[in-house]
This record gives structure tokens, sequence and C-alpha cells, in this order.
């Protein structure tokens, strides 16, 4: 049996999904420069775990990523830029992340014959003025002179690519574009919106929330997100597709404020700070982003059910009990 190679796998998606093919048996790699993932997130299964093995390298040295790629079915290739904050102010890093170890990697899985799963965003979407996304739906980016629309253009590309091997080299590929995955062991480093919040309240801080706070989101828990890519992966029928991969229930950031100050402290205030002060002059935001999940729930029977207050609960206890996670 080879092994499962996970990109990005000290990352927190990844990590959570290192953890599930471990309880299921499987040999996993990880690499990951550790850039954005921690080593932490990946300590307890690597001293649990025999079937474990962690390479400190960047995707972007082809050797690295060559040399990870030996022995391997299947790729899960979730390294990436993340995050609103990072890409706002660093896109040259995002586009240099995102793109070129795409296309090497999916260039020597074409040769070995490797199964590759994805992980795109809902970003791709950009300014789309739908009231829910489809995975058909056009792609409605920005002008290129906001660096925010950077990822999800760097992201298409991706998807482009992927798609052109499955149809060229008949490339076993499925793509996964997430919409807010959260769960216990998330940082708010890089604009993570329910980590930034429990944190703050925790720490005894009123919630900042940019611009009016009417702008509407849908989490999917990380668990609930790693089932569903563990069974498109199984399911021939998701070859070639793209396939969005959250929650599809939608809350304004003022309401998921205010549901995170009445569960850890209800003396706190929220301050709205324009999203110049945080981003930038040149920053764009969506105001609503929802997915149509009829085809994730078509190949597979399932969907990310997981109630956001559900989540909230277990984010905060975690945090109480570990407060760095």
């Amino acid at each position: 049996m080879g092994f499962s190679l996970i990109t990005g796998g000290a990352g927190f998606i990844g990590s959570h999904l290192c953890r599930i093919l471990l309880e299921q048996g499987e040999r996993v790699r990880v690499i990951d420069d550790l850039s954005t993932g921690r080593i932490e997130n990946l300590e307890p299964l690597l001293q649990q775990y025999d079937q474990l093995e962690f390479r400190e390298a960047s995707i972007t040295s082809p050797t690295h990523l060559n040399d990870a790629m030996q022995d391997v079915d299947t790729i899960y290739h979730l390294a990436a830029a993340v995050g609103v904050k990072l890409v706002a102010e660093d896109p040259v890093r995002t586009i240099e992340t995102n793109i070129a170890p795409t296309e090497q990697l999916l260039k020597v899985a074409a040769v070995r014959n490797q199964r590759v799963f994805l992980a795109s965003t809902s970003e791709v979407y950009g300014k789309n003025p739908n009231a829910i996304w489809s995975e058909e739906d056009d792609l409605c980016l920005g002008p290129t002179s906001r660096p925010r629309w950077a990822y999800g253009c760097s992201k298409a590309i991706d998807e482009f690519l992927a798609l052109a091997y499955a149809r060229q080299h008949d490339l076993p590929v499925v793509i996964g574009r997430f919409f807010n995955v959260v769960g216990p062991g998330q940082v708010g480093n890089y604009g993570m919106v329910i980590p930034r919040f429990i944190d703050r309240a925790l720490a005894g801080e009123n919630l900042i929330v940019y611009d009016d706070g009417l702008q509407e989101r849908c989490f999917a828990h990380v668990d609930d997100v790693v089932r569903c890519i563990l069974k498109l992966m199984s399911t021939p029928e998701a070859n070639g597709l793209i396939c969005n991969i959250g929650g599809d229930q939608s809350i304004t950031m003022r309401a998921l404020a205010e549901n995170v100050i009445a569960k850890v402290n209800p003396s706190l205030a929220i301050d709205y700070v324009p999203y110049q002060e945080v981003y930038g002059s040149d920053f764009e935001d969506v105001r609503c982003r929802v997915p149509d999940l009829s085809r994730l729930e078509s190949l597979i029977g399932e969907r990310p059910t997981t109630p956001l207050d559900e989540i909230l609960d277990e984010i905060i206890a975690s945090k109480r009990t570990q407060p760095y996670s």
C-alpha cells in the first residue's frame, strides 16, 4: 500500500484530514513548510502513529515536491496561501504558492497515475451576484488593481489546470471548493473570523466587526468537510468534477459576533471598523456567500450538517482548555 500525500498537512484542514486517514489505517506523508501550518497540529499524531511521515519542505521546490510524491497512491493538495489578511498583504506569495507547484504536482501525478484531490475555494466565484453559487456559475473576479482577487484568480487557474489534465491525460482528479471551514485547532492569524471572535471574547475584549457587519457567510465543521472529501475520492463519478463543500445556512457577521458574545461574555460589545483600516484602501469584499450543495449531495448522499451553534460551543470549549489552539 502506497502513501496518501497531504500537501499543507500541518494546516488546519490538512491535520484533521491526516488524523482521519490514520484512523482508517492509511500510511500518510505530509509535506509542509510551516509558513502557515503548525507542527503542533501534527505532534500528537506523530507520537501515536508510526505510519505518519512528516517532511518540512516547500512545495515551491520541484525537487522536494517530486520526492514527496514517490510511492504515493493519492494526493490531497491542500497547500496554498490562505486567509484574506495574508492574501491582501502578500499577493506575490499567493500567486507563486498557488499556481506553479500545482502545475508541477499535476504533471507528475499524470505520469504516475496518482489520484488527486485539489482544494479550491469559494473565492473563485469573485463578486458573482447570484444569491446561491453553483459550480457552473460564471466567475466574476474584480480588477487586477485590487490584490484581494489574486487568491481567487490563482485558484481558478489551478482548477483550469486540473481539469485540463483530467481531460487530456485521464488524470483522476476531484476539485473541492471550500466555504468557510471551521472547528477546533483553527487560528485567527490570517483573518479567519470565528477563531478571531472567540479569542477576543475569551480575552475579555470587544469583538471587532468589519464594515456594517451585514456580510453573510456559511460555516461547516472541519470533520464534516473531511468526510465529504474522502467520500468524493471514493466516488468514481466525481472524477473531473468541481464540488462546493460547505454549510449552506448563512449568518451575518453581526449576528455571529452577538452569538459569540452571548456564549462567552455578555458584557462585551461590538466595535465596527472599516475594511480600509485593516486591509488597505484598495480592498473589496463580497456581501453574501452561499453554496449550492446539490451536486455534492447527488454524488455522495450527504452534506455538512453540524449546526453552527454546536460548532461554536466546541471551539469555545477547546480554546478554554487549550488557549493557544
